[in-house]
């Protein structure tokens, strides 16, 4: 099962880490990577920029705006795409990259590729709840 473990931080300290603190933290999130690497188990992992580089688009008014959707403490900094056997061990990973990388928060979240044009399957398939199952009848 795929799972996007989603990076939030405070924008604020990772920012104003100096080029040493950086470097220890991604030196510590190496030996994570390279363990789940090894085991085929890592996928594409992303580090964004800072929202202060964001463009947002409001679809509904296609408005363009500088800077993120929303306005939070902690921002989206970065995600992983892990390919695991569920979600205790998509937990362990992101257990692995807390003890890695100080403070924020780690959401994990299954995912389901998309083929253009392909059957639509799972959570979003019509008449699915978000579990997947049928929903029920009335």
């Amino acid at each position: 099962m795929m799972y996007a473990v989603l990076c939030y931080n405070s924008e604020e300290m990772v920012c104003g880490w100096t080029k040493e603190q950086d470097d220890a933290v991604m030196a510590a999130l190496s030996g994570v990577h390279e363990k789940w690497e090894a085991a085929g188990k890592l996928k594409p992992s992303i580090r964004l920029l800072p929202t202060s580089a964001a463009t947002t688009l409001h679809k509904q008014k296609d408005m363009v705006i500088d800077g993120p959707y929303a306005e939070t403490k902690e921002a989206l900094l970065g995600f992983y795409i892990i390919d695991v056997s569920g979600l205790d061990e998509a937990l362990q990973f992101a257990r692995e990259l807390a003890a890695a990388n100080p403070g924020g928060a780690y959401e994990l979240r299954p995912i389901q590729l998309y083929y253009p044009g392909a059957p639509i399957t799972g959570p979003y398939e019509t008449g699915r709840d978000y579990a997947g199952e049928a929903a029920a009848t009335k």
